[in-house]
């Protein structure tokens, strides 16, 4: 008798799973409508893939304190990801394709299209959208983005398995969506060199290697002193100016630069540039114990600069420079307008300019 009734509990489990498996698959189960592509809850975006006919490819990444990542090396813009996320929000079909253009535009797509996929944290168990267990990551929408319409304001998308494109829109909104779903890795990447404030540096070095005479060192062994050191005789500099030695250590806080060039200069040139002497080497040592190095080169201008004697002197970009950031890894254009803060000399930090 007992084992009967052992027999019969296991039996009314296995039937009270089996029902909960069927009713969670038929609130789970994402709606295999070809014209949705939008995502109604973007929180619980967990990754986004983009890939495009020239093989590049990117991946983002949701970290688990709510930032973004690029291929799990790169952090990735804030608003960059944030406009995109409200994009993929505030999608909606406008219309289908006309029948008359719909192999035309599937031809088209075929050869030009990027693929999207989109991962989402979804439970195994939703009951009644009122119990959701075991969460897991879930590809949710695979699509393929075209390029645009004739009015320029709509995109054309095909969701995957589908043989029915959609023009797709923002309402609201003039123009269209296809160039926010980019493939490039440079486009989603943060342009942060220096993100560091006063009380968490160990140490800052300017290294003037054309100027010797100029370079220095700033030790902050405690939030309360600041000691101005010259490289070139390592002699311990007081009587600097306080106001200008705050304004340069506060600036470190953000740092930015202009763009990624890898992409966009053939590696020779890249590679020339790097061999020769830097106009400025910064060095910072967190109180981590990280170090974060910048060379800064100079950058050839388009007309050469003519002297009062009749000589020409080589022509100098006035407002910009190359630069190697993230400890040599990244070749970037960077601002004179932006850098010039963190790259003060030791004599105006003297205060005699």
């Amino acid at each position: 008798m007992r084992k009967n009734r052992v027999t019969l509990i296991i039996t009314l489990i296995l039937l009270l799973a089996a029902i909960i498996l069927v009713i969670t698959n038929s609130y789970t189960t994402l709606k295999k409508d070809v014209s949705d592509f939008s995502i109604e809850d973007t929180t619980i975006v967990t990754k986004i893939f983009i890939a495009d006919k020239n093989n590049n490819e990117v991946t983002l990444t949701r970290s688990v304190d709510g930032s973004w990542m690029v291929d799990g090396k790169y952090p990735a813009q804030h608003v960059k990801i944030s406009s995109f996320l409200k994009t993929l929000m505030d999608l909606e079909v406008r219309s289908p394709v006309p029948l008359a253009a719909r192999n035309n535009v599937i031809t088209r797509m075929a050869a030009i299209a990027k693929k999207i996929e989109i991962y989402q944290v979804s439970p195994r168990i939703n009951l009644f959208n009122k119990i959701r267990l075991f969460p897991h990551e879930k590809l949710t929408k695979t699509y393929y983005v075209g390029d645009v319409t004739q009015d320029n304001q709509g995109t054309f998308m095909l969701m995957e398995g589908s043989e029915e494109p959609y023009i797709v829109h923002i309402p609201g909104f003039r123009g269209f969506v296809a160039t926010r779903y980019s493939a490039a890795k440079s486009d989603w990447r943060d342009y942060t060199v220096f993100k560091t404030r006063v009380n968490e540096i160990l140490s800052v070095k300017v290294e003037f290697p054309l100027q010797p005479g100029q370079s220095y060192q700033f030790d902050l062994p405690d939030n309360q002193h600041v000691e101005l050191r010259s490289l070139l005789s390592n002699q311990v500099m007081e009587n600097y100016d306080t106001i200008r030695v705050l304004s340069f250590l506060t600036s470190f806080a953000d740092v930015r630069f202009e763009s990624l060039l890898e992409q966009l200069i053939k590696k020779e040139f890249i590679d020339s540039v790097k061999t020769s002497t830097p106009k400025t080497i910064i060095t910072l040592t967190d109180r981590s114990g990280k170090i974060n190095e910048v060379k800064i080169f100079k950058k050839k201008g388009f007309a050469a600069l003519y002297m009062e004697d009749g000589m020409t002197m080589e022509p100098a970009d006035l407002d910009r420079a190359y630069a190697l950031v993230n400890n040599g890894e990244d070749f970037v254009l960077i601002q004179y307008y932006v850098f010039d803060k963190v790259t003060r000399n030791l004599d105006y930090l003297m205060g005699k300019e």
